[in-house]
């Protein structure tokens, strides 16, 4: 596997296919500078692979409260709408879209629904499989409190990556192949087609442990930033883009919304 950055244009990464990955190869990520968008990644994909762009979610008050989500239902708030309108008008400049996933929660969906009309109307197919990790009992709790949840704070901080939160929440591992699987079946069906996904933080860091397992940490995946994946069949995935946000250098955004690091939720 090679992992390379490019002055002046995205982390191009590349990797042959382990099934073992798959259950156990997760990275330690911490942080990691935002490459910009290669412009020769804006054409065609090959009919060989499936262009897969992955969306985060635009802001909703409770990433500006720095209250966990998990898979609670929150809207975007107005700055969420303002980005998903930045990252709408982004995609609909580059090459045609022939389908929308989203995450069934609304803060995904609502932003799916942006880009789907800035890109002329196209569908958007709810996914429920593309949710954030379930955080179990520290839904819906403000960061700094989660000590008053002893268990479930132990279990989120753990390095047991089979750990599992009280509550029904995830383990990192089970987020992990249920993220990958997603966007692997996702791939399997639109080869030769450029698609994208909107869904959450800490499922799109998955998505980069698969990609890159031993490369560089990962970083925070901010509000409505753009990653773009090249899956050969089961073969092969080369991350071409990651974390990318120029669309957002004139808002004032950039910044803003918690989650997208090891706080995701």
């Amino acid at each position: 596997m090679v992992c390379k950055l490019i002055l002046g244009g995205a982390l191009k990464i590349e990797k042959s296919y382990a099934r073992s990955i798959l259950t156990r190869s997760l990275v330690q990520t911490h942080t990691m500078s935002e490459s910009s968008i290669d412009d020769s990644n804006s054409s065609s994909p090959h009919p060989d692979y499936a262009e897969i762009v992955v969306v985060r979610h635009g802001e909703t008050a409770w990433n500006a409260a720095n209250r966990i989500q998990g898979q609670l239902d929150v809207e975007l708030n107005e700055t969420g709408r303002q980005q998903a309108v930045a990252v709408a008008d982004r995609l609909s400049r580059e090459s045609k879209v022939s389908i929308i996933y989203s995450s069934d929660l609304q803060r995904a969906f609502e932003t799916a629904q942006v880009i789907a009309s800035k890109c002329g109307g196209v569908e958007v197919v709810k996914d429920s499989g593309l949710r954030e990790r379930h955080l179990g009992d520290l839904q819906g709790v403000v960061y700094h409190e989660m000590t008053k949840y002893p268990a479930a704070y132990k279990a989120f901080m753990s390095k047991n990556e089979d750990q599992e939160i009280p509550g029904g929440g995830e383990s990192f591992v089970q987020l992990f192949d249920r993220s990958t699987s997603a966007l692997q079946r996702i791939a399997l069906k639109h080869q030769g087609e450029r698609v994208v996904v909107v869904t959450h933080g800490a499922f799109i860091r998955s998505l980069y442990r698969r990609a890159c397992p031993t490369g560089k940490p990962a970083g925070k995946v901010l509000n409505t930033s753009i990653s773009v994946f090249h899956l050969y069949g089961e073969d092969k995935w080369i991350l071409k883009v990651w974390g990318d946000v120029s669309h957002l250098s004139q808002t004032g955004f950039l910044e803003s919304g918690f989650g997208g690091d090891k706080t995701s939720g």
